[in-house]
């Protein structure tokens, strides 16, 4: 289990493996209440549905509370609505062949449809569950993101791995502007994956700072990213 690489250690290697590099010297894995309590979002979708708009505007949402209940109307269109809201297990630790990882619902899409209307029918006991991966921040405008993206492809290979069944598509929920996207592991995905994967397994020096990079004004690290962080005064706490 040791030798297993953090699913979520990808994430941040595809974000930046400088990133990565100060979170595993800081022993920094935890997600800070503000992420848990956008999660959080993601099994109250039901609820969510039929708020009014003070009581969605007291909650983490990143849209307006129309906007949001826009979204969550077209969330409730997708033939996988029951299966994201009713899913068959939460916060399930996954070990696959070369990554763990918690996925934070496992849902069982129906007929073996990724909730968009392209299923063939098949009888739904006979499918695996999938894993669904609850982000706190905001979609792109198509797609996944490709820290998220390479984080998904890792926990449906651990389910597969696991379940010795073929897992060809993850989702990835952002509940805090109510929209769930699909991934699928495409040629173009697993070898993205595969890529990231070696990054984290050979991080074992500081990687070479991003340079006039927007992922720096979101980081954490920002403030001790870079050559200061290893002068003198910063090593003595100054």
């Amino acid at each position: 289990m040791s030798s297993l690489v953090a699913a979520s250690d990808l994430a941040r290697a595809a974000y930046c493996p400088r990133q990565l590099y100060y979170a595993r010297r800081d022993g920094d894995r935890a997600p800070p209440p503000a992420v848990r309590e956008v999660r959080a979002l993601a099994f109250e979708y039901p609820a969510l549905l039929d708020a009014n708009d003070d009581e969605l505007a007291a909650r983490p949402i990143s849209v307006s509370p129309s906007a949001y209940r826009e979204n969550l109307v077209r969330l409730r269109e997708r033939d996988d609505w029951d299966a994201l809201t009713d899913p068959v297990a939460r916060d399930e630790l996954l070990a696959g062949k070369d990554c763990r990882g918690v996925a934070h619902k496992l849902v069982r899409c129906p007929g073996g449809d990724d909730g968009e209307g392209e299923g063939e029918g098949d009888d739904d006991d006979d499918q695996p569950p999938i894993p669904s991966l609850v982000s706190p921040g905001e979609p792109p405008e198509r797609g996944v993101w490709e820290p998220q993206r390479v984080r998904a492809v890792a926990l449906a290979k651990a389910l597969a791995w696991e379940r010795e069944a073929s897992i060809p598509r993850a989702l990835v929920e952002y509940p805090a502007v109510g929209v769930v996207r699909t991934v699928r592991l495409t040629t173009g995905n697993k070898a993205a994956y595969r890529r990231t994967l070696r990054v984290a397994r050979d991080l074992d020096f500081v990687p070479s700072r991003l340079r006039d990079s927007a992922k720096c004004e979101s980081c954490a690290y920002r403030e001790r990213c870079g050559v200061k962080t290893w002068s003198l005064s910063s090593l003595l706490g100054r």
